[in-house]
């Protein structure tokens, strides 16, 4: 109980832990370019604000000092009264404050009714006073001692002298408010932003993280036995895929699991078949003794058909195993290939006749040499014809031809027996498949074969009609002579 809950307490942390990274990734990305819009939008609303403001009063200031630079400064008084007038007269005043400034810097009269006399003392005035055209103030007030802007431009005489200064101030409460506003708006943007992000992320690793976990759970059943563990395919993407790639997976193990199942069966009873009959007549003969010679020979003509039938086995199970470990080693050298297939016909042919099958032999009149190893494809040979006696017994007939045809060795061995089904045919060469036959066998004689054959570079074919018997060809390339240029090199 305690695995079992270690276990869960890992899946969740390993849940939680690859939706931690993925979301510390995604949004921390995220994070970073709204982090930057903010930034550059509070930046450009703070400049486009104060550069609307300050374009706004300077405008405001060019015309009225325009104006009274030329129709109205004729002299002191002159000034004077279109000052007082100008200022009486302002229509924005509950927005600007319109002050005319004397050549001392000191406020003479304000649309806002401010107490003359009084000193802004901002660099704005000093420098118009001074002869710059416009100048511009940004800072606290130290008047009202709040944050203003102020932009001054300086008034001439008619003889060019300079007689004072008219000068916008604006509060930039407003202003500010605004700047604050809309960076507030920026922000709840970014976050509703950020919040969709986040939702949409975790609804996505939802539906990556679960069929993940489905995927775990199933591979750990199957890794325990189950397999008939089927996972359902939700879509048609990577995932569904990997469904379909562990549904599969799961299917061949269980078929190899029962191909394995079924080849011990079948090896355990093809071993004890013979072990039986040898230690029946040993134990017979033991008792018995010599006295009844045809019966003791009987006997031990049943040991060693037994024996050549164990032998051949082991020798089938051994070379599978090479094979399936990739040791199988061959001992290659030029040979006559139909001297090999003549001794495998030999060793079968006192088989054959006590089994009452016809045996007919066709063989070219020239030598057929190839190159490979002659133990490894008279064990071809000998399976191939054993399992035409075995399967091809009802026909009562073999038929065995060796030839050269498009520059490769072709050994055909034909049966007259029952045949393969139609749809067993493709898998008769596969490990273990047996079909449904009720013949003896381990199911691996024609793999053995098939594989002996390819490493030699040729092919085995099967052709077979249910009812018509079977015919196993052999095709193997023919042995090429090295030629003299080749040695000398």
């Amino acid at each position: 109980m305690d695995l079992d809950k270690t276990g869960h307490a890992k899946e969740v942390k390993s849940h939680s832990g690859i939706k931690r990274r993925w979301l510390l990734n995604s949004l921390s990305f995220v994070a970073g370019i709204l982090a930057i819009t903010i930034a550059a939008l509070s930046l450009w609303s703070v400049a486009y604000y104060y550069s609307s403001v300050t374009t706004n009063l300077t405008k405001r200031v060019q015309t009225t000092a325009k104006f009274m630079n030329r129709f109205l400064n004729k002299s002191y008084v002159d000034f004077y009264q279109n000052a007082e007038k100008i200022t009486r007269d302002f229509a924005d005043k509950d927005k600007l404050d319109l002050q005319i400034i004397d050549s001392y810097g000191r406020i003479m009269f304000s649309s806002s009714d401010l107490t003359s006399g009084l000193i802004p003392a901002t660099s704005d005035v000093e420098q118009s006073l001074a002869g710059q055209s416009i100048a511009v103030f940004t800072g606290r007030n130290s008047l009202s001692d709040e944050r203003v802007m102020s932009v001054s431009s300086p008034l001439y005489f008619s003889d060019g002298r300079i007689i004072g200064a008219v000068r916008c101030v604006t509060s930039l409460k407003t202003v500010e408010r605004q700047i604050i506003t809309t960076i507030l708006l920026v922000i709840a943007v970014a976050s509703l932003i950020l919040s969709l992000v986040i939702i949409s992320n975790r609804y996505f690793i939802r539906s990556i993280l679960h069929p993940i976990l489905r995927l775990n759970e199933a591979a750990k059943e199957i890794a325990k036995g189950h397999y008939n563990v089927r996972l359902e395919k939700e879509f048609n993407d990577e995932i569904g895929e990997l469904c379909d790639t562990i549904n599969f997976m799961s299917e061949e193990i269980n078929r190899a699991e029962k191909v394995k199942n079924d080849f011990i069966s079948s090896v355990s009873h093809e071993l004890r078949t013979p072990l039986t009959a040898i230690g029946g007549w040993s134990e017979t003969l033991m008792a018995d003794g010599l006295g009844n010679v045809n019966e003791a020979m009987h006997g031990l003509e049943i040991i060693n058909k037994e024996a050549g039938r164990l032998s051949q086995m082991v020798e089938e199970l051994l070379s599978f195993s090479r094979i399936e470990s990739g040791d199988l080693k061959l001992r290659v050298e030029p040979f006559d290939l139909c001297g090999e297939l003549s001794d495998a016909i030999y060793i079968y042919s006192d088989i054959l006749r006590r089994e009452s099958i016809e045996l007919s032999y066709e063989e070219p009149d020239e030598q057929v040499i190839i190159n490979g190893d002659r133990d490894r494809l008279k064990q071809v040979f000998i399976n191939i014809i054993d399992n035409a006696a075995k399967y091809g017994r009802e026909g009562g007939k073999i038929e065995i031809r060796a030839k050269v045809e498009n520059g490769n060795a072709a050994v055909s061995i034909r049966d007259f027996g029952v045949g393969i089904p139609a749809e067993e045919l493709p898998f008769v060469k596969d490990k273990f498949y047996k079909g449904s036959s009720k013949r003896k066998g381990t199911g691996i004689g024609l793999a053995v074969c098939d594989e002996i054959v390819r490493v030699h570079g040729g092919s085995l074919e099967i052709q077979s009609k249910l009812g018509e018997g079977t015919t196993a060809v052999i095709t193997l390339p023919l042995y090429v002579p090295p030629t003299l240029s080749a040695i000398d090199s």
